[in-house]
């Protein structure tokens, strides 16, 4: 089965989890083009009108990730929330990426989505 933003969305986060090998992250970050690893870590900035969208969707995106139990790190300004995820407890508690996080990643994606339109 291909991996697809689709089948990442529909997924649910388990515990335990493996880090995925280089291969595998590649193959996970095709089917979500507008993110990228940066500093280990799977990443995309989200652009919004003004501080109170970005905060609608900081909270929308909230209850999703509560719901998985997989915490992003978030950094929220006027009009932007930078989303980026990772599991600190695979590869021996030294952290890395896991299916985890492409499938909130995922998530995250499907309520970007659902905005209104500005």
């Amino acid at each position: 089965m291909s991996i697809t933003a689709s089948t990442l969305a529909a997924a649910r986060s388990v515990q335990p989890i493996a880090a995925l090998d280089d291969a595998a992250i590649v193959a996970h970050l095709a089917a979500l083009p507008d993110w990228k690893i940066d500093g280990g870590k799977l990443a995309r900035t989200f652009a919004f009108g003004n501080y109170y969208e970005t905060l609608a969707f900081v909270n929308a995106i909230a209850w999703i990730i509560h719901a998985e139990d997989h915490h992003p790190e978030l950094t929220v300004t006027y009009n932007r929330c930078n989303v980026k995820f990772d599991t600190h407890s695979v590869n021996e508690g030294r952290g890395g990426l896991s299916a985890n996080d492409f499938i909130c990643a995922a998530k995250v994606d499907a309520i970007f989505a659902q905005r209104a339109p500005a």
